[in-house]
This record gives structure tokens, sequence and C-alpha cells, in this order.
């Protein structure tokens, strides 16, 4: 085969079931993620990659460089956004028109980066320790550009751990008990759009609150004085001293689960006791406020308790919640059970984007591909939340995917311009078109014409 994307020979194929249709393979003018035009559009639109490009340092030193830092991101950013997870998806990808009009610049009439050169950037370029510091902060940085053009008045952060399975001796891939598998184990905090706000890899054998300072108090100093209040929510392996006094030292409102004891118990034994009478047929359920302070505690803090009654079920399910808000007891409880979110947004990351895909060697290079693939979760999100008409307002990043992305084009060059002629199937014209007047509204306002 003259070219890996090309038509190996000039005449077409013929099938047997039917002899008039016709098999003719020709890669390089047809793609099949040409959805990502969208989504480049919304780059642009934010300013996404500028961003980046200031914020990271080329480590390249020769002067014959064909791809450009930004490209050379964009390639990463975008491959991983259409299912492309591995480097070695470069060999396919260099060919790909629209993967090529999306990084630009040299690669639009010519080549994408090849898998070498990508695996040098991601794993030499990227890896230091300035570049790798850009990219932790690059997440929150997006976010700030979309929060400029719809700025938002509260935040709520949720904060919470996941498992990425390792395979082989990878760096500081480590068995975890819980998880019952050899694994990193990052962390993540998510705003209440679904934004990554920030994520971290740790070694699979640490606490599941382990570094949870450095993530989070970065993202609480970013917003401080940009919103009016800032809420927490966390689960139980986030209760803790530290967390409480740094969370009230700010300023933040916080609802965080609180493993039961005998003296939580005590404090609820009234609601503990069964009900007189025949059971209902529905969930009865009962709320207490109490304060309550532990050995380990400077203070005592308000802690609101839950208790339900199931039917067929002969011991009530009991939770605590410890909390500096001031909300009656059933609208904190309510509050925290929204934390289930920030639990679907880790599983579309694992599903749409694949982050538990962390397969080199080296734990830093692991951790560039975990921050890469948090990237292009967010630009996937920012589609999603900012630009998708009402129709397809609540589908899922996966079915985004596989219906937008995936759009099949035939690629016609002219003089002038470059025609993507698009399938009509999942999303028709007109839906794009609405995609792309929601992004162009995204755009900064040029200035008034003086009178």
């Amino acid at each position: 085969m003259a070219h890996p994307t090309g038509e190996s020979e000039s005449s077409a194929i013929r099938l047997d079931f039917d002899r008039r249709v016709m098999v003719q393979f020709r890669g390089s003018v047809v793609t099949s993620d040409a959805g990502l035009l969208a989504y480049r559009e919304l780059d642009d639109a934010l300013g996404l990659s500028a961003t980046a490009g200031e914020m990271l340092a080329d480590a390249r030193t020769g002067k014959n460089g064909r791809h450009a830092l930004v490209g050379l991101l964009r390639q990463s950013v975008f491959g991983r956004l259409a299912g492309y997870e591995d480097v070695n998806d470069a060999e396919r990808l260099r060919h790909d028109p629209a993967m090529r009009w999306i990084i630009g610049g040299n690669a639009a009439y010519g080549r994408a980066a090849s898998p070498s050169q990508m695996g040098r950037f991601e794993t030499q370029w990227l890896a230091t320790d300035t570049n790798l510091a850009g990219l932790i902060d690059l997440s929150g940085q997006w976010i700030d550009l979309v929060h400029r053009r719809r700025p938002p008045r509260g935040i709520v952060l949720d904060m919470d751990s996941s498992v990425s399975p390792t395979h082989g001796e990878q760096e500081m891939s480590v068995w975890n008990g819980h998880y019952q598998c050899t694994c990193y184990h990052p962390l993540f905090v998510f705003n209440q759009f679904g934004d990554l706000e920030r994520c971290i890899l740790r070694p699979g054998n640490v606490h599941s609150a382990g570094g949870w300072e450095g993530v989070l108090k970065s993202v609480i100093v970013r917003y401080q004085g940009k919103v009016l209040r800032i809420y927490f929510r966390a689960d139980a392996a986030f209760a803790m001293p530290g967390v409480y006094e740094c969370l009230e030292a700010e300023r933040v409102k916080y609802a965080i689960r609180l493993p039961a004891n005998q003296i939580l118990q005590n404090r609820i034994a009234y609601l503990l006791r069964r009900p007189v009478g025949r059971p209902p047929n529905e969930v009865r359920r009962y709320y207490a406020n109490f304060t309550y302070q532990a050995g380990s505690w400077t203070k005592p803090r308000r802690v609101v308790a839950k208790v339900e009654w199931h039917p067929g079920e002969l011991i009530p399910r009991v939770g605590f919640i410890v909390t500096n808000m001031s909300r009656p007891a059933e609208r904190v409880v309510a509050f925290y059970n929204k934390r289930g979110t920030c639990e679907q947004w880790i599983k579309e990351g694992k599903g749409a984007i694949n982050w538990t895909r962390l397969s080199c060697r080296t734990f830093a290079a692991n951790a560039v591909r975990l921050q890469l693939h948090a990237l292009a979760y967010n630009l996937g999100n920012f589609l999603r939340t900012l630009a998708t008409p009402e129709p397809i307002k609540e589908w899922s990043l996966t079915s985004l995917k596989d219906k937008l992305i995936k759009i099949g084009a035939k690629v016609v060059s002219h003089g002038r311009y470059v025609a993507f002629q698009m399938a009509e199937v999942a999303i028709p014209r007109q839906m794009f078109q609405e995609i792309l007047r929601l992004i162009a509204e995204l755009r900064p306002q040029p200035p008034p014409a003086p009178a």
C-alpha cells in the first residue's frame, strides 16, 4: 500500500452480493471525526489554546521544528476527545484531514505530528517540572475563561478520589486494598457545572484524602473575590479536622459526611426505635440537629443526622453530616446528596475520555497523561454546557462523541477554501448550525464604534 490512508489501487472493489455496490479506499480525503471542527471553533472562541501557549514552555532548542507547541497540544487534547488516547494513534491521525486542520499551521496542508514526535512531546517536554505545573493549573485557567463569558454567582466544589488500574512495572503503582488491584489513586475537584477544576495523580496506596490541601486550596484561592459564596461537599474520607479548619478559615460553607460512632448514635437514639404500628409501604425519613465535638476537634460543630426506615428492613439507614451551614437539616441533606453527580462525572471521564489509560513507564509521564485527559474532558464539557441546543442538552459526553464528533465527511479542496461535506445522520445541518451560533455568542464583543 503506497499511502497508509490513501487508495491502494485505482480500481474500485465490487461486492458479489450486489454488483452495483463498490468500495473505494480514499482515507486521505475522508474523515470520521468531522464533528471535532465544532470543538475547534469553541476553542478559538474561548481562547483556550492561546492560553495554553502562554503557560507552557517549549523545551526544544532547534530551529527546524515542524509543529508549534500549541499544535502538538491540540493534537493530544482533541485526539483524546475523539477517543484516541494512545500515542500510537498519531500514526493514523497525522493523515486525518479534520485533525490536520484543527492543528493548523504546517499540518493543514501537510501532516500532523508522528507517534515519535508525540511521544517526545508528552513524555519529555511536558513532563518537566515547569510544564507539568502549568498543565495542572491550565484546567482552572480554561474554566476562568468560560466564567468570564458567563459569570456564576456561587461555586460548589466536589472532591473525590478514583482508581486507575496499572499493569506491569509502572513507577509508583502500588496495591490498593480497597480497590483490590495495583493502581494509581488520582484526586479530583469538580464544580457544579461538571468542569474538572483540578486533579493530581497519586501513588496507589495513599489515603483517599491524601494531598487534599494542595489541590483544594489553590481552587479556593482562585475563586476568592470572584464569586459571592463557595461551597464544598465530600464523603467521609475527607472528614478530618484539618479540612474543617481550612474551609472555615477561608469562609467556605461545607457539608461533609461524618463516619458514625456510638456517641453519634446515642444522640439520635430516640429516632432509632422502630415506629409503632404496621410499617407503611413508603420510606419514612427523620432528621435531627445537634452540636458535637470529637476528641480531635478544637471546637464543637453542627451535625445533621438523617434516619430512613425502608419497607421490609428491620434496621434503619443512618447518616451523619458535619456542616457549618445554617440551612434546615432537610435542605443540608438534599445539598449533600447532590454530591453523587461528582461520581457520575468521574464515570464519564473514564468512559468517554478513558482517563484511566495511564500506560507510560514513568510516574511523571502518566501525570502528564492525566492532565491531558482532564483538558479533553473539560473541552467536551464546555461544549455540552455552553453550546448544545435544547434537543441534545442532556446528552452525555459519550453520546456527543458517538453522534457529534464521529460525523463522517468527505473533504474537497479548492484553490481558496476546503469543504467538509458532512454526513447528515444523528446531527442534522440545522442543529450543527445552531451549535456554531451558540459558540459565536461566546466570542468577545468588539468595542462600540466611536460616535
